[in-house]
Parts: C-alpha cells; sequence; structure tokens
C-alpha cells in the first residue's frame, strides 16, 4: 500500500474527514454521557476537583442517611413517651377515683389495676425501639447522630430507662401493695334458763324484793360465777345482797359479761341467756350452792348445731340489735337488724352480700368464720349503743369484738397513701413532659441539619457539574457545524478524485 501515490489534494480532503469524524465523535460522547469531562485525559483540573466535589456529596449522602434513620428512633421514642403519658394519667385517675370512696376493698381493687398500668408503662417503654435502638431504655441505648465527614459536628442523646417505673432516675413509680386479707372466727353458743320469780302473794315484779322470793332468805347474796364441774370458777358479776329488787337483779344479771336477762312483769318469769355455763351461786366465788329460784338450774351452753338456728338464743343477740358491717376505714358496707326469726343462715348471708369478704359457718362446732381482703369489724348496736355483749368472752376469737386485721393493707388504704401516690404521679408527668421537649428539640436540630446537608449536597453536585457537564446546545450545534463539514469534505474529496481520473481519458 505504501507504493500507492494520492494526490496532494486527495490527500488533504482525506486528513480534514479524518480530523471532522474524531470531533464528531468526541461531540457525540458529551452528548450520549452529558459530560464535556469524562476523564482525566479530557481536563485534568476540573475531573479531579470534580471527583472531589462529588466524593464529599456521596459522603454527605450517606451521613444523610443516618440523620433519616436517627430521626425514625426519636419519633420512635416520643411515641413511646405519649403513650406512657397517657398511661400515666389513667394511673393518676385510678389513684383520684380511690380518693373518692373511703372502701378498702375498692381501693384494693384500684391499687390492682395502677400496678396494671406501671405493667404497661414498663412494656411500651421496651417496645419503642427503632432497628436495635430505644432511647427510653437506659444504658446502652445512647444515639450519636453525626453531622460532617470528620465527625467533628455531631449530636449525642443519652437514653433515658423507663422499662423499670421504679428507677429513681426515670419515673419514680413504685408497685403498689394490693394488701392481703386475713380472717377472724367466733364461736355460736348459747345456753337458756327460764326461772318464775314467785311470793306468797304470787308473782314478783321488778319493784320486788329478791328475799320476798322463794328459795332466797334475807342472809343469802347472791352471786354470778362461770359454772364447773370441778375446780374453781371465775366471778363473772357483782354481788347482789337479798335486799336488793328484782330489777337490781337484772341490772347486774345484763352488766355480767355474755349474759342478756328478760323479765316479764305480769307473769314474773325471769329468762337468762349465757355464752357461757353460768351459775346463780350463793358464794362469792367458788362452786358454792347453786340458788334454786324456782324451777331454776345451771345454765349450760351448747354450739348451735343448724344454719337455721335462731341467733336470739345466744346472749349476744336480742330482738332490735342492729349489725353492722364495716372495714378498717369506718366505711359501712351495710347492716342487719335482727328479730326473733334472724337464723345463722342470714348472718352467713349477710356477711357474703359483700364483695371481698367471704363467710361460713360449721354446723358441728359452731364456729362462725369470716376472711376478708381488708381490714373487719363487725359490730352490735342495741338501744342506740354499742352492744358490749356482742364482744363477750368466748363469743369472738379475740376479746376486742369480731375484728379482722388484713395481713398487709393497701397502698390506697389511707387518704394520705393515695395522696402520696397522686404527687410521685405529678413528678413523673413533669418528668416525661420534658423528656419530651428535650427530644422535640434534638428532633429539630436534627431535620435541620438534614435540610443543611441536602442543600449542600446539591451545591456539590451542582459545582461538580459546573466543571464536567457538557452544554447539550452548543454541542448539538458543534455536531451539526461537523456534519456539514463532513459533507463538504466528501464532496470535496469527490471533485479531488475527478480530476485524477480525467487521466483515463487519453485511454
Amino acid at each position: 500500500m505504501s507504493d500507492i501515490t494520492l494526490s496532494a489534494a486527495v490527500r488533504q480532503n482525506l486528513l480534514t474527514l479524518q480530523t471532522t469524524a474524531d470531533f464528531m465523535s468526541g461531540v457525540q460522547n458529551k452528548l450520549a454521557t452529558g459530560k464535556k469531562v469524562n476523564s482525566a485525559l479530557d481536563n485534568p483540573n476540573s475531573f479531579f476537583t470534580a471527583s472531589g466535589l462529588n466524593a464529599r456529596a456521596s459522603d454527605l449522602g450517606t451521613l444523610l442517611d443516618d440523620m433519616g434513620q436517627s430521626v425514625q428512633t426519636i419519633k420512635a421514642a416520643d411515641k413511646g413517651i405519649t403513650t406512657i403519658t397517657e398511661l400515666v394519667k389513667s394511673a393518676k385517675a385510678k389513684a383520684n377515683q380511690a380518693l373518692q370512696t373511703q372502701s378498702q376493698y375498692e381501693r384494693k381493687q384500684f391499687a390492682a389495676q395502677y400496678n396494671d398500668l406501671l405493667s404497661q408503662i414498663e412494656a411500651v417503654a421496651k417496645d419503642s425501639s427503632y432497628k436495635g435502638k430505644n432511647l427510653l431504655a437506659g444504658a446502652g441505648n445512647d444515639l450519636t447522630t453525626i453531622f460532617n465527614e470528620d465527625a467533628t459536628s455531631k449530636l449525642t442523646m443519652e437514653a433515658v430507662d423507663y422499662t423499670d417505673t421504679e428507677l429513681s432516675t426515670g419515673l419514680n413509680l413504685t408497685d403498689l401493695v394490693e394488701g392481703q386479707g386475713g380472717a377472724t372466727a367466733f364461736n355460736l353458743s348459747g345456753g337458756k334458763v327460764e326461772i318464775t320469780l314467785t311470793g306468797a302473794d304470787g308473782a314478783l315484779n321488778s319493784s320486788s324484793r329478791l328475799h320476798e322470793s322463794s328459795g332466797i332468805t334475807t342472809s343469802t347474796s347472791l352471786s354470778f360465777v362461770e359454772f364447773l364441774e370441778s375446780g374453781t370458777p371465775t366471778l363473772m358479776g357483782t354481788h347482789v345482797s337479798s335486799s336488793a329488787t328484782v330489777q337490781d337483779f337484772i341490772n347486774e344479771l345484763n352488766k355480767t359479761e355474755g349474759v342478756r336477762a328478760e323479765f316479764d312483769e305480769k307473769t314474773g318469769k325471769l329468762t337468762i341467756l349465757s355464752n357461757d355455763n353460768f351459775r346463780i351461786s350463793d358464794a362469792n366465788v367458788g362452786a358454792g350452792t347453786a340458788i334454786t329460784l324456782g324451777n331454776a338450774a345451771d345454765i349450760t351452753t351448747a354450739a348451735y348445731g343448724s344454719l337455721t338456728a335462731n341467733l336470739v338464743d345466744s346472749a349476744s343477740f336480742a330482738i332490735g340489735d342492729t349489725l353492722t358491717l364495716t372495714d378498717g376505714n369506718n366505711y359501712e358496707l351495710g347492716s342487719l337488724e335482727i328479730d326473733k326469726e334472724t337464723t345463722v343462715g342470714d348472718l352467713v348471708n349477710f356477711v357474703n352480700d359483700f364483695q371481698g369478704v367471704d363467710a361460713s359457718f360449721n354446723d358441728t362446732t359452731g364456729r362462725f368464720s369470716i376472711l376478708a381482703e381488708t381490714d373487719l369489724t363487725l359490730a352490735s348496736e342495741r338501744n342506740g349503743a354499742t352492744n358490749t355483749d356482742f364482744n363477750a368472752k368466748d363469743f369472738n376469737a379475740n376479746n376486742d369484738g369480731v375484728v379482722l386485721s388484713a395481713l398487709e393493707d393497701s397502698s390506697f388504704a389511707t387518704d394520705g397513701d393515695i395522696s402520696r401516690v397522686v404527687d410521685r404521679l405529678n413528678n413523673a408527668l413533669s418528668t416525661l413532659r420534658f423528656q419530651a421537649s428535650e427530644f422535640g428539640t434534638n428532633l429539630s436540630t436534627i431535620q435541620h441539619r438534614q435540610d443543611y446537608t441536602t442543600a449542600m449536597i446539591n451545591t456539590l453536585q451542582e459545582g461538580a457539574g459546573e466543571l464536567t457537564l457538557a452544554d447539550t446546545n452548543m454541542e448539538g450545534a458543534n455536531l451539526l457545524a461537523l456534519q456539514t463539514r463532513q459533507q463538504l469534505a466528501s464532496t470535496s474529496l469527490s471533485f479531488a478524485s475527478q480530476a485524477d481520473q480525467t487521466v483515463l481519458s487519453l485511454f
């Protein structure tokens, strides 16, 4: 091929076409890539400067993604705080409800509901995590958000711990004592004797002297003692002389613990009921000699053996008595008025009518048992005053009356206890509001840095583009010009070739 000789005109046109083709290739590449600098060969200064700007924009883009994840983590914690705040408000409502009632049982139920709400608070705090990071779960969950490439600008948020409401550094809300109930019992037993006090002129009345009754002499002094088959009995009442009236005798009988006396003025019939074995004796203390008053005998008690037994067969109950059931706050649960037909079963049903109280009766032993979730008192009123016979010895399990003391009172038992809980709840609400405000401030800061970083990335990418991006309008015009030049060069080459071809016409 080296032996082929081209004319100068053809060679010049071929070079022009090659140059034009090279220019067209470059312009087409710029139009295809949109860049006027595609490699360091195009423009080393612009290429490396733009690469640096794009690299920083890429780094900031990665940080921007991290900022977005930080925002989501804070939002998750904020939603947790919002829910916890509502639960604390609900707990406060429970405390205020407890304050509005004096019922220990109702307050105990409110305490249990309060504890359930605290459990839910802890559960919400544990569930407020995002991608393994939980700002409400304490140690190990601090959140650091980096804002620039060398990490010299950053924001660190310390996590709080609400997963345990009892922490003093958190909500400082302890679980309430729900209380543990107790039990008491007393024996239902009684005995009765009927004595007809008669004298020479017939039945005695309340103003008659005792020595007017047959079997009583002017030297006889009556004593009321616990009757025992053997051993030394216990003095149960004061002495009554024979010169005392029948009414004095009745009054002293009624003063005796566990004894009730009723007298019929018309018939002279004296009815004596006792909760314990009882004797009217002529000795102060000792077995003595039982005084025979009409057909009187020693009173021997027996346990109530049936739910249908009448309560008035015991000295502790009389027609017209009112039994009242109250709790430790003196909150009255209810009352029962005794009539001649009121039975043991009626008493069991009366006690069982109330929530948190369970009564039962053993018809073999006569044992009346009460289980209750709170403090409880069963008291009796007779003729507008406290019925002391109701607290008679051996009637109940203790000498203070039918009193049930719970093993442990609820933390809502008293108004003072509830007020202290409300104060703690108010402090917890203040803590939550402050923490929510702090989260909100940090969230706003990160969002502002997000906006700034986005703008900075755009600035960097715009600057890189100014260095490397092609002007498509100009490059399009260049391509059109080159295409025209190429066509002209092709025409010129054709003309140059025709000049060489004229030699053929000689042959």
